[in-house]
């Protein structure tokens, strides 16, 4: 197996992955959405009663959508994991009570009118641990209303709630196998124009796929090809995978993870096989 980085930023990956097949790169598209951990708010407290600011002045302790709503989003922003740092609560040495090495506690204390933003809670501890993506919209709030939250974060996995879901748009295709008999081309056609994706140029008098990796296999080429010179097919045996985070992780770090999680399962699988012997 032959693995080519197309692009790896700290949000995206796209890779060819050659002599390999479709279940395979399957696996590790279940495994990076399905069970590769991320920190996400699982408990939200809200202040009841009046908030009073520093001069005193007494706001309401609500805002227009129920509470509910607001906690739903807040477990949806992106919170920043280390997974060297934290550990599953229900794994942890403080027995499930929720400790630094295991909880983050986030505060949020905003008062109207404004609008609430992600970037408005704040990490009770370290700073490295404030959200990142911090202009993610919470809910607006009117004169007189007023927030005050506690909310913890811990660690937990795509398959049991989407909200601990490290990547999203995670997906493969079939690589494209382009041949082009120039001998019936004279690259006339606008063959090359019609390409959505500008895999094929002209060269002279003849027409070659200068970006193959980038082949959607819509065959818009070969329609428009009037003498049949144009043949795309999609290769089984080589992929075009691309994955993005929520900003949570980087890209990179949510690939090795999922690869370290098939290569634990495979080796369990292994040593079950053995026993049989």
């Amino acid at each position: 197996m032959k693995i080519d980085v197309l692009e790896m930023t700290p949000t995206k990956a796209e890779l060819v992955i050659s002599d390999t097949n479709p279940t395979f790169v399957n696996a590790i598209r279940r495994t990076i959405v399905a069970d590769v951990p991320k920190m996400a708010i699982n408990n939200v407290e809200f202040h009841l009663g009046p908030i009073m600011d520093e001069s005193n002045k007494a706001y309401e302790s609500i805002s227009p959508l129920f509470d509910e709503i607001v906690s739903h989003r807040l477990s949806l922003v992106p919170i920043p994991t280390d997974l060297e740092q934290f550990n599953f609560r229900s794994e942890c040495s403080c027995g499930g009570e929720g400790c630094p090495s295991c909880t983050i506690m986030y505060s949020l204390n905003k008062k109207g009118p404004c609008t609430v933003y992600s970037g408005d809670l704040e990490p009770v501890g370290s700073e490295h641990l404030k959200i990142k993506d911090d202009l993610i919209p919470i809910v607006k709030l009117a004169e007189d209303q007023a927030l005050l939250v506690y909310a913890t974060a811990e660690l937990g996995r795509g398959k049991d709630h989407a909200k601990w879901q490290a990547t999203v748009g995670a997906g493969y295709r079939y690589a494209a196998d382009i041949e082009i008999e120039n001998g019936k081309c004279d690259a006339g056609c606008s063959c090359a124009e019609i390409c959505p994706k500008d895999v094929l140029v002209k060269d002279g008098r003849k027409l070659k796929a200068e970006h193959p990796e980038k082949c959607n296999l819509c065959n818009s080429c070969v329609e428009m090809c009037e003498v049949e010179a144009i043949k795309v097919t999609g290769n089984p045996s080589k992929l075009n995978f691309r994955f993005e985070t929520d900003g949570s992780m980087a890209a990179k770090d949510v690939l090795l993870k999922g690869l370290s999680i098939l290569e634990e399962r495979f080796e369990q699988l292994r040593e079950q096989l053995s026993a049989l012997e």
